[in-house]
């Protein structure tokens, strides 16, 4: 799912470097291919994960970490990598982001082995974490309150179909050429977009620009690190490893150096004193559990269809076309659910509508229709999504004061790719014991022999992607993959439950903490601040 408070982002930064007209369609097109590069990468990956298992003979950890590197660079540098733009240039850092990032795709195309891919995927989650804000950064300079909204929805709009197309279009690359041509398709979308910058948008700069927080980027970066190193690994080498429970200790040290740092910096990355207002602090842990349920099902949910139900690459990734569409078609609608009335009902409904969809993925089994099993459960998740999005980035924005409206709606998006992290490293650990110890049980009632279950579960932390060891006779060999599939269809289960109880305490945090209709005790809401004037055209 795409973070929720782009569009805040867009809106909420004055317009200081008004663009001419000729040039604005322009303008949006190197946004919108810019943006385009990330969307595709953070969806086609899911779905390669099955072929990367195959290609490198890796481990669930191992695919993990494809994901989690991308998401850790990502999530930790990208508040950073807007104040980078406003002090130094966004068109500057935009390119830099965008040469950075193509440079990790092609990294990504041509690795050798996964460890290879997985440094790479951390140099293209650097590049994004420069691209990202600087996308939405640009766009912000360069159109007044007037042209604003055209701006935001033409830009919506592509990002939409992005995300639609994108899985699909990997899927169908990954069918029928590599998985290597998922990353590759970046460099001509990388190239378009430096001519079209260098020729057609200016460089802009903010007057209010402040100093860069490295410390606190280095603080949470290694801290981020650390954790999600000791979460992850502790599925291959257990809690008692001498480097896990060192990770966890450096992992604890850092943020909380962290936060000690935000607290005294006068220039934070994230500003602690957003967080006295308790519907911003509300809101974030309404993300932060509504968006890791999101993050562990999508990167679970490709599994099940490519190694247990047998779906093709292409189909999996257009399973999630009916959830894409109905968020995209009913935007619209439920931003007049929010002027009817008001954001707090939506903000019960919605993740409630949104946890009955993951109770309905728990019940499905194996070998079934997508049309009778997944469609149904599909509509709901989106229609779900679709109530929730506009009311929380309504939340966000009028939870602070104007001058605060746009770092509010980064720390949002921020806390939206943290879940992600946070989920897949947390919830990975449940994945891996829950199908090794219903494997272990399945095995147990068939007449396999001991030797042959016990390679079987060295291989566990492969999932679906478990072998049958060579020279296993046919009748036993079938055995094991019913084994394994039910193992990890019971898994899958257990997590998607998981999924559900996220979401309902997502509408929890609405309950008790968001109050959208009062004002809040440390600033005055976005809506009672007078607009501002456009700043004088460069």
């Amino acid at each position: 799912m795409k973070p929720p408070c782009d569009e805040a982002e867009i809106r909420s930064a004055p317009a200081d470097s008004p663009c001419l007209q000729q040039t604005a369609p322009w303008i949006l097109a190197a946004t919108i291919l810019g943006s385009s590069m990330a969307f595709i990468d953070s969806t086609v990956v899911n779905v390669a994960v099955p072929a990367l298992q195959s290609t490198f003979h890796a481990s669930l950890v191992d695919v993990q970490w494809v994901i989690e590197s991308y998401a850790l660079l990502l999530g930790a540098l990208i508040l950073v990598g807007g104040s980078v733009g406003d002090l130094y240039g966004r068109r500057r850092i935009f390119l830099l982001g965008v040469f950075i990032f193509a440079i990790g795709s092609a990294w990504c195309g041509i690795a050798r082995s996964i460890h290879e891919l997985i440094y790479a995927r951390a140099l293209q989650g650097f590049g994004a974490a420069f691209l990202v804000p600087g996308s939405l950064a640009i766009i912000s300079a360069s159109f007044d309150e007037k042209n604003r909204g055209k701006a935001i929805g033409t830009w919506s709009g592509f990002t939409a179909m992005t995300m639609a197309v994108g899985p699909v279009l990997g899927g169908w690359l990954i069918e029928h050429a590599s998985w290597r041509w998922a990353f590759f398709i970046n460099l001509p979308i990388a190239a378009a977009v430096i001519l079209i910058s260098f020729r057609f948008v200016p460089e802009s700069r903010s007057n209010q620009a402040r100093k860069l927080d490295l410390t606190g980027a280095i603080l949470v970066t290694l801290g981020l690190g650390a954790l999600v190193y000791d979460l992850t690994e502790s599925a291959r080498f257990g809690w008692t490893d001498l480097r896990v429970i060192g990770s966890l200790a450096v992992g604890v040290c850092a943020l909380l150096a962290f936060l000690f740092v935000e607290a005294r910096c006068p220039n934070p990355m994230l500003p602690l004193e957003l967080f006295h207002s308790r519907t911003f602090t509300g809101a974030n842990a309404l993300t932060l559990f509504l968006y890791a349920a999101l993050s562990i099902f999508f990167f679970l949910f490709p599994l099940n269809l490519i190694q247990v139900q047998g779906y093709t690459a292409t189909a999996a990734g257009a399973a999630a076309l009916p959830l894409i569409l109905l968020v995209f078609f009913l935007s619209r609608w439920s931003g007049g659910l929010v002027d009817r009335y008001g954001p707090r009902l939506p903000l019960i409904i919605g993740p409630l509508i949104v946890a009955f969809g993951f109770a309905l993925f728990a019940m499905t089994s194996i070998s079934t229709s997508y049309w009778r099993s997944y469609l149904g459960p599909y509509l709901v998740l989106g229609f779900g999504m679709s109530v929730s999005v506009a009311p929380l980035t309504t939340v966000v924005m009028n939870s602070v004061g104007r001058d605060h409206a746009g770092i509010a709606s980064g720390i949002n998006n921020a806390v939206s790719r943290v879940s992600g992290l946070l989920a897949i490293a947390v919830l990975g650990v449940l994945v891996v014991h829950s199908f090794g110890n219903h494997l272990d049980r399945e095995l147990a009632r068939t007449q396999v022999p001991s030797e042959v279950r016990s390679a079987i579960g060295a291989q566990r932390i492969n999932l679906a992607a478990t072998q049958v060891p060579p020279g296993t006779n046919a009748k036993q060999a079938a055995e094991i993959q019913d084994a394994i599939k039910a193992s990890f269809l019971y898994a899958f289960r257990r997590i998607t439950f998981l999924c559900a109880v996220l979401a309902l305490l997502s509408a929890l945090q609405t309950l008790f903490w968001i109050q959208p209709d009062r004002p809040s005790a440390t600033a005055t809401p976005l809506r009672e601040q007078p607009r501002p004037r456009i700043a004088k055209p460069a």
